[in-house]
């Protein structure tokens, strides 16, 4: 039994290290070179051996020399013999000269062939851009870098509440809150550096409340003048999987006209809005039609997929879409849209709010259809906080847009999404739409 446990070992190494020569690790190309550069330099060495065993006077180690070389074997034996202790050597030898160049950056416990298929693997993921703001969205990008590297996410940057509105109002920063929640969700470390930058101090501490990663991004962005800046280096600090941007780099305020018992009112602050009782009819910024950042075009342009959603509605959703240019990119964009509903409705916002009643408002405030699929939770059987409801699947939705419903349930806060659940989903569903392979595979 031990031996049988001793060759089932034996055979589980072999079949690990085997994956080094699998399509697409981007090893193979490179030992060929090794190769043959190797078997040059042997050809060479054999010339400089023959001559001297040729030329040579009779000597004591020539007896040596011919042992060593096998010369008491067949010439086919000889060279089957050194060519597997020469390719053995050689693989051992970059091996280990890649696993002590790449340890330093390796996470604890990780093999290297594991490190390199995952990078490999999510390096050839689709494009994959995602729209919105807040938990949701931190949420979904926290699954998707499990399925792919090539990751953006466009956030709101018309908060104006807590740590946010207060380096705001005060250093006369677009709010770097949102911003810094997708960062972390991005993190490759996501142990100590996102606890780190997601660190928020006590009120009573003199810094009222304000987070580490809020304060790191404001000194950067003094420190080299420009906020987008300041947001691509703290990606460089978490060494994210993708980038971060944001929608526009205006000072956006976000406005809305709410619907009363007493009356309609105005309601200006992103932070204001949930707190204003009432039905929200209409959402918009100001200034009016801001210019989008160019480089969110770019990537809603060069997309492979773009998502809209999870979020709260009307204040971490449509002040993205809002931005008139965004919105117009999303429509010429040839990637496909999905929309996420969220699993429940939010106070203040979305409340008695259905599945399509999230839609049509999005189509109202956007003029039109975006979207080529909407996402829905189909779980119902989850016990929810009192005054937050079930978000619905309603059949006026199925009618209007193909729909894939799914349990897609956080079991710790059911009123959340499940990142892995989610993230699993969008991707099942963009290849059951595009094939196997990505645009990027073909």
């Amino acid at each position: 039994m031990r031996h049988d446990s001793v060759f089932q070992r034996l055979i589980k190494i072999i079949k690990r290290e085997l994956r080094w020569f699998l399509p697409g690790m981007g090893v193979k190309r490179w030992l060929v070179f090794v190769l043959a550069g190797t078997t040059l330099l042997g050809v060479g060495l054999a010339f400089v051996l023959i001559d001297l065993y040729r030329t040579a006077p009779d000597t004591w180690w020539l007896p040596a020399l011919s042992i060593l070389s096998l010369r008491f074997l067949d010439r086919i034996f000889r060279a089957l013999v050194f060519g597997a202790i020469g390719v053995g050597l050689i693989v051992f030898g970059i091996y280990g000269l890649n696993r002590a160049l790449l340890k330093p950056f390796m996470p604890r416990g990780q093999r290297l062939v594991d490190a390199v298929s995952a990078y490999r693997r999510k390096d050839r993921g689709p494009r994959i851009v995602v729209v919105g703001g807040g938990n949701g969205l931190s949420s979904l990008l926290r699954g998707l870098k499990e399925h792919t590297s090539n990751l953006t996410a466009i956030v709101t940057v018309a908060d104006d509440g807590g740590s946010s509105g207060e380096l705001r109002r005060n250093m006369g920063i677009l709010p770097p809150g949102d911003l810094r929640n997708c960062l972390t969700a991005l993190s490759n470390d996501e142990d100590m550096m996102s606890k780190i930058f997601q660190y928020r101090f006590a009120s009573d501490s003199g810094l009222q409340g304000h987070s580490v990663g809020n304060l790191l991004i404001t000194a950067l962005a003094d420190i080299t003048g420009s906020f987008e800046t300041a947001i691509a280096e703290s990606g460089r600090v978490l060494a994210v999987q993708g980038q971060v941007l944001p929608a526009t780099l205006h000072n956006v305020c976000l406005v809305a006209d709410i619907s009363a018992a007493e009356g309609d009112v105005r309601v200006s602050g992103e932070s204001n809005i949930p707190k204003t009782k009432g039905k929200i009819t209409r959402v918009w910024l100001e200034p009016n039609n801001p210019l989008a950042y160019p480089p969110s075009i770019q990537a809603i342009l060069s997309a492979d997929l773009i998502i809209v959603g999870p979020g709260s509605l009307y204040t971490s959703i449509l002040p993205n879409l809002l931005v008139p240019d965004l919105t117009e990119a999303l429509r010429a964009s040839r990637a496909l849209k999905f929309y996420i509903c969220n699993v429940a409705t939010q106070e203040g916002e979305t409340d008695g709010y259905s599945s399509s009643d999230h839609v049509k408002t999005i189509e109202s405030h956007v003029r039109g259809r975006i979207f080529d699929l909407i996402i829905c939770n189909n779980r119902i059987n989850i016990g929810l906080p009192e005054h937050i409801e079930l978000v619905t699947q309603d059949e006026e939705l199925s009618l209007a847009y193909p729909v894939y419903a799914a349990d897609l349930v956080d079991e710790e806060n059911p009123w959340r999404h499940d990142s892995r659940k989610l993230a699993q989903t969008v991707m099942d569903v963009y290849y059951e739409k595009t094939g196997p392979l990505s645009p990027r595979d073909s």
